[in-house]
């Protein structure tokens, strides 16, 4: 009797062992299925080996300098010298619009160096500032020591204005919403970053090198007297769109960009 409940005993340890691993191979295939899924919701609009559907913003072409470089879209400074060309060197994304989004892209810059990330953006206009919401990509560190910010600080009413602001500083909504100090983990200059836009009606995130630094509503009242009390208060149309493309600035500094992609939600 005692060796027949010992072999049943063993044969439910067993049998539940059994249940278990088949358990936990569904849930990991089913995980796996959900982060394929995932992954194909990415839609890429650079991947180091094409620049199709990028264009000048208010143009047909790509302007003189930006370029394919080591599988990165590079702004060159000397080839963007070039003297025949009189339009703007910002570009676009134009192949599409889109409106809520999850946006990832890595970057990196050299000293002094700045650049940004548009959305939302609309052409017609002189440049995309003053229309298009920026997250900010500066040279944290160097730029006020390179660049002489006087002039352009003291015209927005700020103290001591040789500093860089922290409206003004990486992954900040630009003059807008400054990014959490506490969060930020900045990589040297010359190394690669990641930043990441999760645009929806009820929340924006501004995301750096894997975290959360900046949340805020978008259109909500604090967002309007934020609007309409500092830079952009004579900018009617500043932020307003619901759709519109993504672009990239050129701050006349040299930039790199890879891995470009995104996600509609």
């Amino acid at each position: 009797m005692r060796k027949s409940f010992l072999l049943f005993t063993f044969l439910s340890v067993i049998i539940s062992c059994k249940t278990e691993k088949k358990e936990e191979k569904a849930e990991q295939s089913a995980q796996e299925t959900k982060t394929a899924a995932e992954d194909n919701d990415w839609i890429p609009l650079f991947d180091g080996t094409s620049t199709d559907g990028w264009r000048a913003f208010n143009g047909d072409s790509l302007p003189p300098g930006w370029i394919i470089a080591d599988n990165a879209l590079t702004f060159d400074t000397e080839l963007g010298l070039e003297q025949n060309y009189s339009g703007g060197k910002d570009i676009i994304y134009g192949a599409e619009e889109f409106d809520n989004f999850e946006l990832y892209l890595e970057w990196k810059l050299p000293k002094g160096g700045n650049s940004g990330i548009f959305y939302h953006l609309k052409e017609g206009y002189d440049s995309p500032t003053g229309i298009s919401p920026e997250y900010q990509l500066i040279d944290d560190k160097g730029y006020a020591a390179i660049h002489d910010l006087t002039e352009y600080n003291t015209s927005l009413g700020y103290d001591n204005p040789k500093e860089l602001k922290p409206l003004q500083q990486t992954a900040s909504d630009y003059a807008m919403h400054p990014a959490d100090p506490e969060k930020k983990i900045l990589h040297p200059i010359g190394e690669w970053n990641s930043s990441k836009i999760v645009f929806t009606p009820e929340k924006v995130e501004h995301w750096l090198n894997g975290k959360m630094v900046l949340s805020f509503v978008p259109w909500d009242d604090a967002w309007y007297e934020k609007k309409n009390s500092n830079k952009w208060k004579d900018s009617p149309d500043y932020g307003k769109f619901k759709t519109g493309f993504i672009g990239l600035q050129d701050h006349s500094s040299p930039i790199w960009f890879r891995n470009i992609k995104i996600k509609k939600l």
